[in-house]
């Protein structure tokens, strides 16, 4: 095309590379064709991923209509439950293109290990209040608050172990508007919550059994768990965003 129309390739191409003749366009155009091939793959990867996180939520708004408009406990407690499940299933699944981690990625592996432990609770949650409601199995009140503490204080207690090597991404971890905007905040977030779980998981477990009040410790403990690196790392997302003006 150079030749025919009397131009220099560099012109043809749109680069500023000097191309004087046309030896070296297949070099030039197997450049670009790989580069377009690269941007395509991706701009496929971000619609399929699109996709995925549509799915999501689609299943979570389904099981909350589920929820709210069964009139049957148990029916209402498996549908639900099972649009949630299935809902997990496919972030676990999709974990790397939607968060753009290698499968050989350790932090891959960290994401998927809370994934399959969240899963395992929302399988005994879903399980215990379904045959619960189909009066399969009778807890007293004593025994569901056992039940509840255990449940929390494991919950914190993982939490503590990931925490520190979750990734930063918007599908995992503690999910708050300052921590997914800036990777720092997201690590100090999550620094402080492996430091403080596992000590206010056993403080719980201990005011629990010795203190009766148990609704108000169970809100009083979730709300220092979350808040406590909340409040902390949002005036350190503040600094840096003042700092940077």
């Amino acid at each position: 095309m150079a030749a025919l129309l009397d131009i220099p390739v560099n012109k043809l191409l749109g680069t500023d590379t000097g191309y004087d003749n046309i030896d070296n366009l297949t070099d030039e155009l197997a450049r670009l064709n790989d580069k377009l091939a690269k941007k395509n793959q991706h701009e496929a990867m971000i619609k399929k991923a699109d996709k995925k996180r549509g799915a999501i939520l689609l299943l979570s708004f389904l099981s909350m209509l589920i929820s709210l408009g069964v009139d049957n406990p148990t029916v209402s407690i498996v549908l639900s439950g099972a649009c949630i499940l299935t809902a997990v299933t496919i972030l676990y699944r999709n974990l790397a293109l939607m968060t753009g981690i290698t499968t050989n990625d350790m932090r891959l592996k960290v994401l998927r290990t809370t994934t399959i432990f969240n899963m395992c609770i929302l399988v005994l949650c879903i399980t215990l209040a379904a045959l619960k409601s189909a009066g399969i199995v009778s807890l007293s009140e004593n025994s569901e608050k056992l039940f509840a503490m255990f449940l929390i204080a494991g919950i914190m207690t993982f939490t503590g172990i990931v925490a520190p090597k979750l990734p930063f991404t918007r599908h995992t971890g503690l999910r708050l508007p300052w921590t997914v905007q800036d990777q720092d905040t997201w690590n100090i977030a999550h620094s402080i919550l492996g430091i403080i779980s596992l000590p206010l998981a056993l403080l719980y477990i201990a005011c629990c059994l010795t203190v009766d009040y148990f609704e108000q410790i169970t809100f009083v403990a979730i709300i220092l768990w979350v808040g406590i690196p909340g409040v902390i790392s949002y005036i350190f997302f503040l600094k840096k965003m003042y700092c940077k003006l």
